[in-house]
């Protein structure tokens, strides 16, 4: 009975978003700077606010983690983008300065498909263009 309640609480919990490949590789935390985005080929996204680790420039979802899309912001750069349903699911790893909101404004590059993403507020600041290993 033991282990039928621990697969359920398992099912639970990455069922609502705990346990994203794309949450645990840090994308959607907030930084100050790349050392602060610990998984390889993140940088700190500066222009939104308190930061975002995650990754520019992808073409499809393939280059995201799993759990994350890759979307086209307003600034015509695409970024892989925290998946959500609500916007609960999208501040695992930002306080609540820097929350981001569950929109589906954005466009997705393949495709929609009923899916929202979670989108940090805009800082002012530009992007941190530093390389990427």
């Amino acid at each position: 009975m033991n282990r039928t309640l621990s697969a359920l609480a398992l099912l639970l919990f990455v069922g609502c978003g705990g346990g994203s490949e794309a949450i645990k590789r840090g994308v959607g935390s907030e930084c100050g700077a790349n050392l602060a985005c610990t998984e390889s080929g993140q940088v700190c996204l500066t222009q939104f606010a308190g930061g975002y680790c995650g990754v520019a420039r992808c073409v499809h979802d393939t280059d995201c983690p799993g759990g994350s899309a890759c979307v086209t912001e307003d600034d015509g750069v695409n970024y892989c983008f925290l998946v959500c349903a609500d916007k609960v699911d999208c501040n695992p790893k930002r306080s609540a300065a820097n929350e981001s909101s569950c929109v589906s404004s954005l466009t997705f590059i393949d495709g929609t498909m009923g899916r929202k993403v979670c989108r940090p507020p805009l800082s002012g600041t530009g992007p941190v263009d530093a390389a990427v290993d």
